[in-house]
């Protein structure tokens, strides 16, 4: 009996790219004749017609699966429903902007069935195509992460990737309505090869991250999966009270034993505006780590699903956890 690989491809606005990436995935597919395919198209509320292109799609190709949000809830939400009804032995994520070459489905399969490994993932050596600004601060989030955090996150990794059953699973009992999914990847830990490769420009459409979504999802990354802002808060306090202490000290110690007068208060308005500065910084950071509980302790789904053309799956379509 065949292995059975699905392929999980979350969209939003891919009415172009879509069927260029199915016409690509058809050629993979052929070449792979030893595997039976299964390719789980999710429309995350798409604004064009995602979902129309997806149905026509479905008709005529029928490995093809749709599942369609009720609205926009995000890549990471169309990502882990995806991998909830995905019936494969193995799933890949891929995009369909074709960025994710493949191709590299077929090393991908060897590596997880005859070489070890329980994931093979791809990961981008270079960022040719990116604003130089975006690139710089990417580069330095990955910096931050794997200082802050005892969670690996590879530096160019991308969410494409082929994972084994056992893999899948283990995302799947990671059920946070915050999802960060490049933590999680490393997270659950197992065996994963990494396939480099130079950056790929898109086939079509635009892209649908720019700087501050990007910067979001960063902080989303950091708050997940690093304790790090909140320890630094505290000690950043502990230093100003030394400061502060050793100060009045000083500053007692020299009205006594030389009787200079208390003074400067110019300087004295700036040291204050600037710690009020750094007490409402650090407010922010537990307000962060605040808001995130908030939103779990809702136990809202983690997505809905309006429409599907697969059976049998009630269980997941609204995304319970």
């Amino acid at each position: 009996m065949k292995d059975l690989i699905s392929v999980v491809v979350p969209c939003y606005n891919e009415s172009e790219a879509l069927p260029k990436f199915i016409e690509v995935l058809d050629r993979i597919i052929a070449k792979m004749d030893y595997v039976d395919f299964q390719v789980v198209l999710v429309n995350d509320g798409s604004r064009d017609n995602t979902l129309e292109v997806m149905k026509g799609i479905a008709q005529t190709h029928p490995v093809v699966k749709y599942v369609s949000f009720s609205r926009n809830f995000g890549k990471e939400a169309g990502m882990y429903a995806g991998l909830a009804y995905a019936d494969g032995d193995y799933v890949a994520i891929m995009d369909a902007d074709l960025q994710d070459p493949p191709e590299f489905l077929i090393d991908m399969y060897e590596a997880v069935t005859k070489e070890g490994y329980d994931c093979a993932a791809a990961r981008r050596v270079t960022r040719k195509g990116e604003p130089p600004i975006r690139s710089f601060f990417a580069r330095m989030f990955y910096k931050l992460m794997g200082k802050m955090s005892t969670t690996e996150v590879v530096d160019g990794a991308r969410d494409f990737r082929l994972m084994n059953r056992q893999f899948v699973d283990a995302l799947l009992n990671c059920r946070e309505y915050n999802r960060f999914s490049k933590g999680m990847f490393g997270w659950v830990g197992f065996k994963t090869k990494w396939i480099a490769y130079e950056n790929v420009e898109r086939v079509a459409g635009q892209t649908k991250w720019n700087f501050w979504s990007l910067f979001k999802y960063s902080i989303e990354g950091i708050v997940a999966f690093s304790t790090t802002p909140l320890v630094f808060a505290s000690f950043i306090g502990i230093l100003f009270c030394l400061i502060a202490f050793i100060a009045v000290i000083f500053i007692v110690v020299r009205k006594f034993a030389f009787g200079d007068p208390v003074a400067g208060w110019a300087s004295m308005t700036c040291i204050i505006t600037f710690l009020g500065g750094l007490q409402l910084f650090f407010m922010g950071i537990f307000g962060q780590y605040l808001a995130k509980t908030y939103l779990e302790v809702k136990d809202r789904p983690i997505y809905i699903v309006a429409d599907t053309n697969m059976e049998g799956k009630e269980g997941v379509r609204y995304g319970r956890r």
